[in-house]
């Protein structure tokens, strides 16, 4: 083995720490708030434009299908499908990303968490 392969090999362990460490994870949501999450989906009528799995009559072809969200890397093409991001987004799309066909449809932003947890859920 080579002499300046033994210290890299030291610093293996700390490295993949410090990798795990720079991406925080977001606490799983608790059931009851994915739950509601998709009974918020139907009850503002999301899946009038939106596929959404899981949710009653939500067969929209208007917009994208929401089919498999939570191992998307992107809201809109262009924000990172995070949370806290995600419930912004439900709340006020266009305060995000100007110009979007998306519209505020009144949701709280204790609701948009919810249905957040319910589309990061769909895997």
């Amino acid at each position: 083995m080579h002499a300046w392969f033994t210290p890299c090999l030291a610093l293996a362990p700390a490295l993949s720490i410090g990798l795990a460490m720079a991406q925080p994870r977001e606490p799983a949501p608790a059931r009851a708030s994915i739950e509601r999450g998709r009974q918020l989906l139907a009850q503002y009528q999301c899946g009038s434009c939106h596929t959404i799995p899981g949710v009653p009559a939500a067969r929209g072809e208007v917009a994208q299908t929401l089919r498999s969200w939570g191992r998307r890397n992107y809201i809109a093409g262009r924000l990172p499908n995070r949370g806290d991001l995600l419930a912004r987004w439900i709340v006020d799309p266009p305060a995000l990303v100007p110009g979007t066909a998306m519209p505020r449809m009144g949701v709280s932003p204790e609701q948009a968490r919810a249905m957040a947890a319910y589309l990061l859920s769909l895997q």
